[in-house]
């Protein structure tokens, strides 16, 4: 039985694509479960370590400690979320999923789930160790993205999002610690873009680790093109304009590049109107250049799926990215892409085949890519070109089998 462990069920990046692996390899007739800390929404083979509202409190306590234990070193509000310590989560190693687990499969395990003390006790097991690595943390002293800091290739210290960076601060204590506890069992690392293995593959912690390249899975039953000029119908959406999407967790968050695609639109014809989708401060949108029509944070995933076919393109302006769901949901969809040349994007978007790679950090570029598509993808050409690559590299059944080879190999030696 193979165990995924999971801070989110289904929220987030993170979240969603662990669930979707499970539910993958469920299909492909592997025995998977999933562990928890909490979920809104039920599911079969998923455990929730929280039953009741008294343990949903612990959980929170457990996330709020964990900043609060971040809070006198950080640099600023800017990097709250940015780094994890790493020093509060909760000893799972004696709960009977664990115990009856034949592999354990890591996935993002932060804010309050996993400690670092939880994840000695975990590797003290011996069990072999699967861990997907959807951002840097698992390589670095702590921050998920290194914001071109490059000390992790050797040793993290003196930290850019401490208040105090030092030659012996927390990121420094954090990778001695880490080092300690990955020499304990049989691990493979695996990471969802070339862009993450090569990282994996040069830091001091990891390069030593079996790793690998295995992409996220989509359902691409689910995710699928559908007739535009209904699904906008239904959305209340323009019929007769060019609509952009934007997904982004969170439009404030620098990291999602949201500044640059703002600024391409100043470039784009009167024809093109906006699309946003995620967390936002509508009063952001007054001063857009272009229309805007705010979806709002959309959970259901039927209903992602309408506002990835209501779109004739996404644009994914990210500065550092791992494999993007944004990407993969809206490609599945038919849904052309326009990303920078940064992470796993270029190797999702195949270079005005199914979507267009922009300069990185240039808003000239974003507007060029988001110009030359919508000029042409004559005939749906790009659409079909998206879905296509989706079915051929992060289908379920192609991501599943991967992962099921990876399964028997570690369980064999």
């Amino acid at each position: 039985m193979v165990l995924h462990l999971s801070t989110f069920h289904l929220e987030g990046g993170a979240g969603v694509a662990a669930t979707r692996l499970h539910r993958a390899l469920q299909k492909s007739g592997t025995e998977s479960r999933m562990l928890v800390p909490s979920s809104q929404n039920p599911e079969e083979n998923v455990v929730a370590l929280a039953e009741n509202s008294w343990e949903l409190k612990k959980a929170w306590g457990r996330f709020v400690a964990e900043r609060l234990y971040f809070f006198p070193h950080e640099k600023d509000k800017t990097v709250r979320f940015a780094f994890s310590p790493a020093g509060i989560g909760t000893d799972i190693s004696n709960h009977p999923l664990v115990r009856q687990a034949d592999i354990l499969h890591l996935h993002w395990i932060n804010f309050g789930f996993l400690s670092l003390s939880s994840l000695d006790k975990l590797f003290s097991l011996g069990k072999p160790v699967v861990w997907t690595l959807h951002d840097m943390w698992t390589v670095t002293g702590g921050c998920h993205y290194s914001r071109g800091c490059d000390r992790y290739l050797s040793h993290c210290q003196y930290c850019p999002y401490l208040a105090k960076p030092g030659q012996y601060d927390i990121s420094f204590s954090q990778f001695e610690t880490k080092k300690g506890i990955y020499e304990k069992t049989k691990m493979a690392l695996i990471s969802p873009s070339n862009w993450l293995d090569q990282i994996v593959k040069n830091a001091a912690l990891t390069q030593d680790i079996f790793s690998k390249s295995i992409p996220n899975c989509i359902d691409t039953g689910l995710f699928a093109p559908s007739d535009k000029t209904l699904i906008r119908k239904k959305l209340h959406l323009p019929t007769d304009k060019k609509l952009i999407l934007f997904a982004g967790a969170n439009t404030q968050d620098p990291r999602k590049g949201f500044s640059y695609f703002k600024d391409s639109l100043k470039r784009l014809p009167d024809e093109v109107e906006v699309l946003v989708l995620g967390k936002a401060n509508p009063a952001v949108f007054d001063s857009f250049p272009a229309p805007v029509h705010y979806l709002g944070k959309i959970t259901r995933q039927e209903d992602m799926a309408d506002a990835y076919n209501a779109a004739d393109m996404i644009v994914v302006p990210s500065l550092e990215d791992n494999l993007p769901n944004t990407i993969m949901e809206a490609m599945a969809c038919g849904t052309p892409a326009v990303g920078f040349a940064t992470g796993g994007i270029p190797e999702m978007i195949d270079h005005k085949h199914n979507g267009y790679v922009s300069e990185f950090k240039s808003a000239d570029s974003l507007a060029e890519g988001i110009n030359w598509v919508l000029n042409n993808n004559n005939h749906a050409l790009f659409s079909a070109h998206a879905r296509e690559k989706v079915l051929d590299s992060y289908s379920e059944s192609v991501i599943a089998a991967q992962y099921q080879n990876l399964y028997q190999s570690l369980l064999s030696e």
